[in-house]
Formats: C-alpha cells, structure tokens, sequence
C-alpha cells in the first residue's frame, strides 16, 4: 500500500498528497511539506546549541595570541560577542521578511540574484558545512576515547570510525523526527551550558579569593593585522547564531519567536564565553593556556582533581551537540537549494510518513563522511573561512539593498540602517586585513571559490539540456524517491 501511495503521488507531480485520498501518512492535515515544531525554546538551544562546540573548551588561544595580553583577549571577546549580535539583529528582519528555509542564501537570492546564491551555496554545501560536522564529530570521538588512552592520542582510525557512528546515529535522529533532532539539540545544550557553569562556578571562587594577578594589558600587541586575527578567531567560536534562519519554516511563529531566539541566544553565549575565560585565567597564566591543547581540561585538572575527567565527558556530550547542530540546519540548506532549481531535484522531496527532508540529510552525512577520509580536514576550513564571513557580510548588504530597491515589501522587524552599515564596515576590516596577512591561504579559498562558475553553468544556467540526459536523471529521481519513499512538498506561498 506503501509503495502504491508514493507511486500516486509521483504521477501527481509530488504536488498533492501521498495517497488517493489526499492524506499524508503521519501528515496529520493531509499536506506533505515541512512542518513548523520548533518552540522559542527550541529555537534558542539550536543557536546556543549550533555556536557552542568544541572551542571554548578546548582551545581559546587564538585570541590570546594575537592580542597578547589577558585583558584584550576579554575585550575581543566582548566585542566579538556584540559584533554577533549586530549581525543576528539585521539577520532577525531579514529573516521575518523572507520566509524562506536557507538564511542567507535565500537572502542573496532574492537580492542580488541566482549566481552570487549559487556561489555562496556552493562553498557552504560542498566545503565548509561538511568539514565543519566532519571536524566537530572527529573532535567527538577523541574526547570519548582519551580515558581509555590517558597517556597518548587515541588511534586516529579509531577516532575516524567513532565519529562516523556519530554522524550516523545523529543521521538517523534526523531523519526519523524533526522533534527527535531538537530534543537531542535541547538535552545536549543543556549539558554543555552545564559544564561551562561549574567552570564559570569555579571561576568565580577563586576570583573573589583574590586570584587577579593575570588581568593585566601587559605585551599587548597593537599591529592592524594581529587585531583582525584575533576578531576573527573570536568570531569563529560565534559561529552559528545565524542558523536558526536556515530552518525557519519549521519555527512556530517566527515574526516572534526569530528575534527573541536571537537576542536571548546570542546574549547568553557573550555571557557564558567572557567568564569562562575570566574563570580560566583566575587559575592558569597566559603561558600555560598557551601551551595547552585542550585549556579546559588543563584547568580542571588543577581545580576539580580526582573529577577532573568530567570535563572531557562535557565536551564530548558539547561537540556530539554540535554536529546535532550543523546537520539539522545544514541539511535545510541542501533542500533551499533544492528548491530553487539549484541543487539536484531529489533534494527538495519529504518522506512521506516522517516528514523530513530524507534526501537532504543523507546527502550532508555522506558529504562529511567522505571528509573525514582527506588526511587534513582543517586546512579546507582554513581556505573557505574568509569566504564565510564575506558572504554574511553580502547577506547584511541585502538589507539596506531591499530597503532601497523594494521599500514596500512587509517588514514585521525594522532594524536602524546604523547596525547594517556598522556590521559592513566591520566586516570588510575582518576580511580584507586576514587576507593581505595570509595571501597563500586566500589564494587557496578564490581557487575554491571559482569552481563554483563552471559547476553553475553547466547543471544551472544550462537550461537546454539534451533529452537523453533529461530522461536519465528523471528515471534516477524516481528511483531514489522509491527507495527513500519522499515527494516533493506542496510549495508555501512566502
């Protein structure tokens, strides 16, 4: 009955429902498409879920090296957070005014139109969403088997396998059940925020005991090139408070809960961040969080003794979160993608009976998987990075754009064109400064870049495709929808 459903609603053309009836099997109203579960809770634990991983506890040195003294390092951290909250604000507009699954890439399609999105869903889709989960599970694996090898590094085949199982697991999660992934989201934020309490806890002990001998400006580095490092390390333990965007279709009531998400996630994480490392450097000195690979378990190996193995357990349970994280949202980008003719069609479809993007999600897990087989995952990361932070900045630009191009269009949220133009022009210093400091890297990132413009002009604006290769990949298609049992979804009207 199953297979004769799906059969039905491939002859409709996806379009209507997935029996002879017009019900959805576990549909509920008949209508296969994706469906708005997410709470304002939700929501805030998917952003504090998706931005803290592994960084905060394992090594925030990257600031502290190129400010060169304790006290900076806070003040980047500080403004690093509220630079975060600038972005999430003009991105809390945009995200009420477009209403579409994809964040920023929905955002410069609609603006700027089909090649700069495809450029910006191209390094996303292919590059840095997949290194990211495939670094993020790696990172996973190691925290969970470093008991068993307290004196060394854990095998790294052994570590690749674990972080396979993760993803798979995770895969199955999202696949089986929106409410399934964002439970996980919830339960593992929970523990992460719970962590970084008793460090800030601890912290806080031995800062009113007087330990204050290491918040000084002392060596503080003052070059142009050395400040945009730090904020760009900063940045990069921000990263994520812009995922929310990518699945707000399946937020309740986003023109409300979008910006209450926003403020109330990206406030938190400043917060929580800044006395962390206050509470790291009430105990260790800027030598040692420089010479340790992993700065939270150094300091609760000093201050917790016989328990200092929780914290490992913490970062395993924060960074298996995390990959929750990027594959719920990324998975969602996959399918904007999709819809707007620029991905493989397949990707735009719904099981019929879970309601979620099957496709979408197995195409991101393979895509990491396949990752975690290249020998330096991190440099790939690396070369894209500068790309990233260009591209929100190019999503930002959309927001004064539409206000002079389209003033008319609803705006339930209206942000003051002084957070766009601040956002910019603070952006380009990120950018620009990096790349005349690392020219080789950069190098590397525009090479990457530039394959997105044969890959676009070939399977996107090459409309007139031969017959036979229409013919095959439309069998294929159908293939895969059999197998996986998805349609494609009745399109919202946004």
């Amino acid at each position: 009955m199953e297979d004769e459903s799906l059969k039905k609603a491939i002859r409709k053309d996806s379009n209507g429902s997935a029996n002879g009836n017009g019900k959805a099997n576990g549909g509920g109203d008949g209508e296969i498409t994706l469906k708005p579960k997410m709470t304002l809770v939700n929501g805030v634990t998917v952003i504090v879920g998706s931005i803290i991983g592994s960084g905060i506890f394992v090594s925030p040195t990257g600031v502290l090296i190129n400010t060169g003294s304790v006290n900076m390092s806070l003040i980047v951290w500080v403004i690093s957070g509220l630079f975060s909250m600038v972005g999430a604000y003009c991105y809390a507009e945009l995200g009420t005014m477009i209403k579409k699954s994809g964040a920023d890439y929905a955002y410069i399609m609609e603006t700027f139109g089909p090649f700069l999105a495809f450029i910006r869903l191209w390094i996303e889709c292919m590059i840095v969403r997949p290194c990211s989960q495939a670094i993020v599970a790696l990172t996973f694996s190691v925290y969970v088997l470093k008991p068993f090898f307290p004196e060394c590094q854990p095998p790294e085949d052994a570590a690749r396998l674990l972080a396979v199982c993760c993803i798979l697991v995770l895969t199955f999660v999202n696949c089986w059940d929106v409410k399934w992934a964002t439970a996980v989201q919830d339960i593992f934020t929970y523990a992460k925020l719970l962590a970084l309490f008793i460090i800030i806890g601890a912290g806080a002990y031995f800062l009113f005991r007087g330990h204050t001998e290491y918040f000084t400006f002392d060596n503080t580095k003052t070059e142009v090139t050395s400040l945009a490092l730090s904020f760009y390390s900063g940045l990069f333990a921000y990263n994520g408070w812009n995922y929310l965007n990518f699945i707000i279709e399946e937020l309740k009531d986003p023109v409300k809960n979008l910006p209450r998400a926003i403020a109330i996630s990206c406030t938190l994480v400043t917060v929580v961040y800044v006395f962390t490392n206050i509470s790291f450097y009430t105990v260790l000195s800027p030598e040692e969080v420089l010479g340790s690979q992993a700065v939270a378990v150094t300091f609760a190996e000093r201050v917790f003794g016989v328990f200092a193995w929780t914290i490992p357990v913490f970062v395993a349970l924060s960074t298996f979160g995390a990959v929750n994280g990027i594959l719920l949202t990324s998975s969602r980008l996959f399918y904007a993608g999709a819809c707007e003719g620029q991905m493989p069609e397949i990707l735009t479809m719904i099981q019929i009976q879970r309601l979620t993007p099957t496709p979408a999600v197995l195409i991101m897990a393979l895509l990491s998987m396949l990752y975690l087989t290249v020998s330096d995952i991190f440099a790939l990361i690396n070369y894209v990075g500068f790309a990233t932070w260009l591209s929100i900045g190019v999503a930002v630009l959309c927001l004064p754009w539409l206000r002079w191009a389209q003033p008319n269009l609803p705006r339930p949220i209206k942000v003051n064109l002084i957070f766009p133009i601040f956002y910019l022009i603070a952006t380009v210093f990120v950018t620009v400064v990096p790349m005349i400091a690392s020219p080789v890297e950069t190098g590397y990132g525009v090479l990457m870049i530039l394959t997105s413009i044969p890959v676009y002009c070939i399977f996107v604006a090459w409309r007139n495709k031969p017959k036979w290769f229409n013919h095959t990949m439309g069998g294929f298609t159908q293939c895969l929808q059999k197998l996986m049992m998805v349609v494609r979804p009745k399109q919202s009207k946004n």
